[in-house]
């Protein structure tokens, strides 16, 4: 008889590999994107409930971690070995540590008695992944496993999520472990621990917004971490408040909303939604931050708000609050926070913010009717070299509120997020802005399939993006992945080439590619393609994509001369297109 203390489905006289996959079970863990090693835990996986995803390259499996995490609520998990495979797995966990996703990697280290003696593809480990994540340690002893699996989910969902590391020698897997554990915390969801600031400054950040002349709330991709646009949403129209949003934060407010300005700071430029409300952003006296750095991008270069704007910051992360803006502290979780701000708000007077209202919604609707009269054109323009924004706008028309939209690095986090319509708060668009690293678009989309296999994913990527991550199309075809992606085929890597022209007035050789037919890379790996070669050709192309069912890749002929808005750019082409 088991005992009454053991975990329902726990396996008695087991090795430490099986006990590691319970404990990784115990905190909700399903699904374990990783290759062969550690062999011994994917071996002994399956029983405890937890299923492998492979990849084909080794620096693909943190990606897609990571996409699984932003789509699921839930700790993303990767493995690898040793050596070459834990190297690849710093840029993906640099990415989460940024954009703050939580991950737990499993590294297989050398044998214990092996270690410092130039084993077979040893590295020190904690050397290399402490810059790179939150947590690092190594379980050298079978008493302390469900001790450091527990501080190893933790860290990765507590506070500001992100990924933490758990090294383990492989001769510790096969040794025999204790009886199962009693254990039943559950600790693979983040947010872990919602906690809410001091209610007295709440109370003041409520004052604040309520007697500023010209407040504006920007919000971030903390928002979908926090699970918190529904907060948001209330918020805004409670308060009368209007919202603009980072890259990264786009979908956290419904775009249809007369409130929303849409994505703003280095994408104001000619032909951006939001480029006639860049007086609106720099009128504002008080500004509430929301699951943002504050970083570069976002701000536009820290050059967005003009000085003597009072600010509001709330961000688990205490060191993120004041680190480019002085702020009202408000640290604690987003949506948590949220809900009490509103809350606050109902006890002050709003009366000047209502009566704003209308005139505030008058200037976002003029703004946003600019933008699609001067967009128009190039939106239904026909013929070769296919647009870019064509293209978005044959998406947009196909896609409900459900779906889920994936973007590589570079100018398709841009496309995406300047031309494709947010239509609830909410609504999931992942871009890779922790870093910023090209390849990152097809991997992505493959965690957040595996973790919404009922729910439409599309990615879009650039020829560019897309040479990095050709290889998982094959994995894509393996487990039936009905992922639709786009190949924007340029010929170019885009913003290198644009920027470099636009700096020194000239481009290096890298650039330029040969022709590539990404269609036959598709069939070699036994996947679905389609070949667009006419703007004519991009509606039809979608509809068949979207009804198989099945991965599917289109490779669009699209414009090398197109540019999204970028702020950049300004005055150094033909504006805006």
């Amino acid at each position: 008889m088991p005992d009454a203390a053991t975990p329902p489905g726990a396996i008695h006289n087991a090795t430490v590999a099986m006990r590691l996959a319970e404990a990784f079970a115990r905190h909700g863990v399903t699904t374990a994107f990783g290759q062969s090693l550690p062999s011994a835990f994917h071996l002994a996986a399956p029983a405890a409930g937890i299923r492998q995803m492979m990849y084909r390259q080794e620096n693909m499996g943190g990606i897609m971690a990571d996409g699984y995490a932003r789509i699921s609520g839930r700790v993303g998990v990767v493995t690898a070995q040793n050596g070459p495979a834990a190297t690849l797995l710093v840029p993906p966990l640099a990415e989460a540590l940024k954009a703050s996703i939580p991950i737990v990697a499993l590294v297989q280290e050398v044998n214990r008695n092996q270690a410092d003696k130039n084993a077979f593809q040893e590295l020190d480990h904690i050397r290399m992944f402490d810059p790179v994540s939150k947590w690092v340690r190594r379980i050298d002893r079978a008493d302390r496993l469900e001790d450091y699996v527990d501080m190893a989910f933790t860290a990765a969902c507590s506070g500001r999520p992100g990924p933490a590391v758990l090294l383990v020698p492989a001769d510790l897997l096969s040794e025999n472990a204790a009886p199962p554990s009693p254990r039943r915390a559950c600790l693979g969801i983040y947010p872990l621990d919602r906690s809410l600031p001091d209610p007295a400054r709440i109370e003041e950040a409520a004052a604040l917004l309520a007697g500023a002349k010209a407040p504006l709330i920007l919000a971030g991709g903390g928002i979908h971490s926090s699970d918190a646009s529904a907060a948001l949403a209330a918020l805004q129209q409670g308060a009368h408040l209007p919202i603009g949003t980072t890259v990264m934060g786009k979908g956290a407010a419904d775009e249809t909303h007369p409130l929303t300005l849409g994505v703003i700071g280095y994408v104001m430029s000619p032909g951006a939604r939001t480029h006639r409300l860049r007086g609106m952003v720099e009128r504002a006296d008080v500004v509430l931050l929301v699951g943002t750095r504050t970083n570069a991008n976002a701000t536009d270069n820290w050059t967005m708000f003009p000085p003597g704007t009072r600010f509001i910051h709330i961000d688990p992360d205490p060191m993120e609050i004041g680190r480019n803006y002085e702020a009202l502290r408000l640290v604690g979780d987003a949506r948590l926070t949220l809900e009490a701000l509103a809350a606050a708000l109902t006890r002050q007077d709003l009366s000047a913010r209502a009566a704003a209202r209308p005139g505030i919604e008058a200037e976002i609707a003029g703004a946003v009717a600019d933008w699609q009269r001067r967009i128009a054109e190039v939106m239904t323009r026909e013929g070769r070299l296919v647009r870019p924004e064509r293209i978005m706008a044959e998406l947009d028309r196909r896609l409900d509120p459900s779906a889920i939209v994936v973007a590589d690095a570079s100018y398709s986090s841009m496309w995406i997020g300047q031309f494709l319509t947010a239509r609830r708060a909410g609504q999931r668009f992942l871009t890779p802005r922790g870093i910023a690293g090209l390849g990152w678009g097809v991997p992505l989309a493959i965690g957040a399939q595996v973790a919404a296999p009922d729910r439409r994913v599309v990615c879009l990527a650039g020829d560019g993006g897309f040479g990095h991550s050709w290889s998982e199309l094959e994995m894509m075809r393996r487990l039936d992945l009905p992922v639709t992606l786009i190949v924007l085929n340029n010929g170019i890597l885009g913003y290198q080439k644009h920027a470099e022209l636009v700096k020194f007035g000239d481009h290096t050789d890298a650039v330029d590619f040969t022709d590539v037919d990404h269609t036959l890379i598709a069939q070699a790996c036994g996947v679905a393609s389609l070949k667009v070669t006419e703007a004519s050709g991009i509606g039809p192309a979608l509809d068949e994509a979207f009804a198989a069912r099945r991965p599917m890749l289109i490779d669009v002929h699209s414009d090398p001369d197109a540019r999204p808005p970028i702020n950049y750019y300004a005055g150094h082409f033909d504006e805006p297109y």
